[in-house]
């Protein structure tokens, strides 16, 4: 499969030049199974290694980052108890979650929940919960999603289970760059655990993405995603050799492919040269 480098603007706007470069000067690159990806250099703006990085394609629970950007942005008090209802059960893909009807949590919990280990009726109650309710939270998604210049990009719930929730490569790197500019979204996408009073005894909830706890990662967003119609999902923040790297993989098809295409991608940068790197930065020539 031959995967395209392009120039793009700084500041990962996700501007790309008109034509395409060659990979690299052995014309190697990673070896990645994620249907759609795209890995780009957050200090330049460079996109490093893409394939199919313009087409939308459902993105599951990645959705709950726009999800926390919306209810943060909104600066209603974290302290206030959010309470499950029958209208947060899944009815369109039947998941289960821990958070029976009656639960009632802060949306401080939710928001970690929703981000952390990825608990769709937590999603569900905080867009519930917003001024104007369901409705006018998908509305709030999808104009800061035109506000941010996020053309591919379309969402109808919280949570991702619809998978009318749709997005390119090229437009979650700039999704995700933003979302690392809020403090919480950081702190609770990489948080490894929570124990969260339920039904009398305290529960145990973990982070869905294995890597936050990879001694090895240095992660400053993390993301995962999954429904049939989406494969696997996952995206990253992330420093490799002291630079931050934003990693966009959809589509995945296999429980940790797309854990395996992050570990490659990783171990890809870590093999290239300074040098080589830099002779792919936007205006250097060639």
């Amino acid at each position: 499969m031959k995967f395209r480098i392009k120039a793009m603007f700084a500041g990962c706007t996700l501007v790309l030049g008109a034509a395409s470069t060659p990979a690299l000067a052995d014309g190697t690159s990673p070896q990645l199974r994620s249907a759609s990806f795209v890995v780009v250099s957050e200090r330049t703006g460079q996109v490093l290694v893409e394939q199919n990085a313009t087409k939308a394609a459902p993105i599951a629970s990645i959705t709950k980052l726009m999800t926390a950007m919306v209810v943060l942005d909104a600066r209603q008090s974290l302290s206030e108890t959010l309470r499950v209802t029958s209208d947060d059960i899944d009815r369109l893909k039947n998941s289960g979650s821990r958070l029976r009807v009656g639960t009632r949590l802060t949306r401080e919990e939710m928001l970690n929940l929703a981000l952390m280990s990825s608990e769709n009726r937590a999603a569900s109650a905080l867009a519930r919960y917003y001024p104007g309710g369901t409705r006018a939270f998908v509305n709030a998604m999808n104009v800061k999603a035109r506000m941010l210049g996020l053309a591919d990009t379309r969402f109808a719930d919280s949570s991702g289970l619809d998978p009318r929730n749709v997005s390119s490569p090229r437009d979650l790197v700039r999704l995700v760059s933003v979302a690392a500019t809020y403090p919480l979204v950081r702190e609770f996408s990489t948080r490894e655990e929570r124990y969260v009073k339920l039904g009398g005894r305290m529960e145990r909830f973990g982070n869905s993405s294995p890597l936050v706890r990879d001694d090895t990662w240095q992660v400053g967003v993390s993301k995962t995603g999954f429904i049939r119609e989406a494969g696997r999902c996952l995206v990253m923040q992330a420093w490799v050799r002291d630079e931050p790297v934003i990693m966009v993989l959809l589509n995945s098809q296999g429980t940790w492919t797309r854990t395996a295409d992050a570990k490659r991608v990783k171990a890809w940068l870590e093999t290239l040269d300074t040098e080589r790197v830099a002779a792919l930065a936007p205006g250097s020539g060639g």
